[in-house]
Order: C-alpha cells, then sequence, then structure tokens
C-alpha cells in the first residue's frame, strides 16, 4: 500500500533532509537524494537504484510515477507527499514535484570499463566548489568522454549541488575518484598520455595531438596542478591568454581543451 506523509514532523522528512545538508549522513546511509524528474530519470538510467520515491500529487500523477520508475516500480517505497511537504525538501522550485533517495555506488577506480583504444579522459584535481565539478561534468558529457577522474576529492560527489549544477550529468559519465597517485599509475599502467594544463614546460594546446589515449588533466583557479601531476605529465599544455589576466575558470579552460581533443578526432 502506497505511504502517504503531510506532517512536516514525519521523521522520513527529517532524514531527507539530513541526507541532503550532511555528508557524514549519506556516507553512514550510503544512500542520497535526487531532486527532480530529468535527474532522477538520468540516474535510472545510469543504473542506480533506487530506494525510496517521493512525489507531490499537486504536481506530478500516481501515472507518472509508474512510467517514471518502469522497471524499479515493485522495488522502490513510494510516497504521496504533501505540496507542503514538498515545498520544505525543495531545493528549487522547477523539480516537478518528485524526489528519490537512491543508493550510492562506490566510484572506485577499479570499477571503470574503457572500451576504446583510445579514450579520452578528464581529470580535475582536488576541485572543492559544486558549480565547478556540476559544470566539468555536464561538459565531458556533452563530449561523451570515456571517463572522469577527480583526483583527491574535496566533497561528496553525490551532494545535492553537485546534482542539480551537473543537471544530473553525475550520472551520465563514467566517475572515478581516487588520488593523485592512483590515477596516475592507473593511466601509466594502459599507456595513457596525460596532458596537464599548467604554464610550466608547457606548449600551445592547439599543437598537440589529443588522437591517441589521453588524459586532460586541470587543477584548481587558486593553485593549479601540484608537483606530482606536473611531474609526470607526457606534456604540459596552456591556453593563450590575450587580456590582461592569465587564467580562466577551470570550467571553462577545461571545455576549450576537451573540444579541441573532440575536434582532433572529428567528432568520435
Amino acid at each position: 500500500m502506497q505511504k502517504q506523509i503531510s506532517s512536516l514532523q514525519n521523521p522520513a522528512v527529517k532524514k531527507l533532509l539530513q541526507l541532503q545538508e550532511k555528508s557524514r549522513v549519506r556516507k553512514k546511509e550510503n544512500s542520497f537524494v535526487i531532486e527532480g524528474l530529468r535527474e532522477v530519470g538520468l540516474a535510472i538510467k545510469g543504473g542506480f537504484q533506487l530506494k525510496e520515491f517521493y512525489y507531490c500529487a499537486d504536481l506530478f500523477s500516481s501515472e507518472e510515477v509508474e512510467s517514471l520508475l518502469k522497471e524499479q516500480f515493485s522495488e522502490v517505497e513510494i510516497t504521496e507527499i504533501t505540496k507542503e511537504v514538498y515545498e520544505k525538501i525543495a531545493y528549487r522550485g522547477s523539480t516537478e514535484g518528485v524526489f528519490a533517495v537512491a543508493a550510492s555506488k562506490e566510484l572506485s577506480l577499479e570499477n571503470i570499463l574503457l572500451k576504446k583504444e583510445n579514450p579520452l579522459i578528464l581529470i580535475a584535481e582536488a576541485p572543492e566548489k559544486p558549480g565547478n565539478i556540476g559544470a566539468l561534468l555536464r561538459t565531458a558529457d556533452a563530449a561523451n568522454l570515456d571517463a572522469v577522474f577527480i583526483a583527491n576529492p574535496k566533497t561528496d560527489l553525490f551532494n545535492p549541488n553537485i546534482i542539480r549544477s551537473s543537471v544530473g550529468c553525475v550520472f551520465t559519465n563514467q566517475l572515478a575518484t581516487g588520488s593523485t597517485s592512483e590515477i596516475i599509475q592507473f593511466l601509466k599502467h594502459r599507456k595513457i598520455a596525460i596532458f596537464g594544463a599548467a604554464l610550466q614546460a608547457s606548449v600551445p594546446y592547439d599543437v598537440v595531438d589529443f588522437t591517441s589515449a589521453s588524459a586532460i588533466v586541470v587543477g584548481t583557479e587558486a593553485t593549479g596542478l601540484s608537483r606530482e601531476w606536473i611531474e609526470s605529465t607526457d606534456q604540459n599544455i596552456l591556453i593563450p591568454m590575450q587580456g590582461e589576466i592569465d587564467s580562466l575558470n577551470v570550467s571553462v579552460a577545461a571545455g576549450i581543451l576537451i573540444f579541441e581533443a573532440k575536434r582532433q578526432r572529428k567528432f568520435l
């Protein structure tokens, strides 16, 4: 029988808010909250198992619930919530009245499957701002990259701000985290050339051949890449600056480099 929640004091509401707000709760529960119709749909398509589904009947019908959940419908605990409860939980007001709680995935390098002989991978070292991480994931999805690695992550990748700013692309990319040393070992073992966005011993990005197996590595705007990355690259690359400033937002820089690589590959 389908459950209903109308009280803001319901324990399920408090649990949802804790999962949204606290990384330690997400880690303990091995779960996270997804808000929005598109995001839930992408999570299902990306192979994430939903545990619970909440919908506001004023905004989303029971027939739409069944259509969205499809194969997972019988496995998910479904709860109807009032508009007041929905507005209490919602991060934003344009999410069609739906939430889900999904099981977290282990973002291990061991789970990465590279199907091409010449994969193209994006690596971001220690990004902190959810907005930047989300933008990087959106760019990676748009370019259909083979994988995205976050080296020395500073934030939980199932943070609702990352899910929101990535418009669900945290679910569409093949994603892994690891230490800088672990990722470098992964790349070198598979003979993937490493191109680091750095000023030291660098050449303009458009003179580099990205058509073989390649990894593009970007650091933070504040400190750039660590010495370990700079000493491990096959070639450092830069984007020539013609104005007064000497750096770009990390997601903008990554986009320029990624789409130059895709251009060279004729967008394959």
